[in-house]
Parts: C-alpha cells; sequence; structure tokens
C-alpha cells in the first residue's frame, strides 16, 4: 500500500491526547484512613486504565484512551505522596477533623457531617472538606456552641 494512503501522526493528534494535570490544593492533604486507602485505590484504578489503554494496537486510539488514566495517575500518585494521615479524634469533646457533626441551621434543618480530607469529600455521602467553610467555621467548637456562616446561624448539638 502507498504511503500517501496511509495515515501519519501528526502534531495536532498528539497535541490532543495531552490533558492539562488536575489541579491540586495548595492546603495540606490531610487524609482519614479510609481516604487513604480510597486515594491508593484510585491510583491503582488509573494504572490498570492505562495499562489496558497501552495495551491497544492504534495508536492514535492508544493515546486517546491513555490520556485521561495518565493525567488521574500523576494526580493520585501526588495526594498519595503527599497524603497527612490524621488519626481519629481522641474525644468527641470539641470538633476536629475526622469529626462526625450534628448541628441544626437557622430554618430548623438538622445536618450531620463527617469532617475529612478534601478528596474523601462528598456532601451527598455525608462528608465535608476540613478546608469548607461550615468546617472551618466548626473547627474546635463544642455541642451547643453557635457559629455563623454567611448568612446562617448553625447550632451543634452533638460531636459523634
Amino acid at each position: 500500500m502507498s504511503v500517501a494512503f496511509m495515515k501519519e501522526e501528526s502534531a495536532e493528534t498528539a497535541a490532543e491526547t495531552v490533558l492539562p494535570d488536575r489541579p491540586i490544593s495548595s492546603h495540606p492533604n490531610l487524609v482519614t484512613e479510609a481516604g487513604l486507602k480510597a486515594l491508593e485505590q484510585q491510583l491503582q484504578s488509573a494504572r490498570d486504565a492505562h495499562e489496558a489503554a497501552n495495551a491497544i494496537d492504534d495508536i492514535n486510539e492508544r493515546r486517546r484512551q491513555a490520556a485521561g488514566p495518565a493525567r488521574d495517575i500523576r494526580y493520585f500518585a501526588e495526594r498519595v505522596h503527599t497524603a497527612q494521615l490524621i488519626s481519629a479524634p481522641a474525644s468527641g469533646d470539641s470538633v476536629s477533623f475526622g469529626s462526625t457533626v450534628r448541628f441544626s441551621r437557622d430554618d430548623g434543618r438538622e445536618q450531620t457531617y463527617r469532617i475529612v480530607g478534601e478528596d474523601e469529600a462528598d456532601p451527598k455521602a455525608g462528608t465535608i472538606s476540613y478546608v469548607s467553610p461550615v468546617a472551618r467555621a466548626l473547627n474546635g467548637k463544642s455541642v451547643g456552641d453557635l457559629v455563623t456562616v454567611g448568612n446562617q446561624e448553625l447550632e451543634i448539638i452533638a460531636i459523634l
């Protein structure tokens, strides 16, 4: 077959397969034990996906399929490397990293969140990042304390 009919790699094709790095927070990478395990699992999953992508014969498709996992490997490797494991709080006297806090809002709603690292945070699952405004306001406070977040007042009901 003539070379004229073969698809050649181009600089544009190669550039399309290089994804920008995921942003890494400037805050200390505090993690719970579960958060560290999750980071390690995500790193392994990214490595597995990258390995599978590298098995693809077509070089352009291989690059496209490997781009996401390669970016994730860089991100999760850095997050695992910089992780600072924080032990569960020794007592429930005051709110700290790893605490589960139940509080009420001005409108009467009660909410319960565990304060965790940034990568582990998922408000829908009941976890918030220690750098979130709510967690910052609650940190160091005790049951019965009132804190203001934005235009809302929160009262700590329990520290679990």
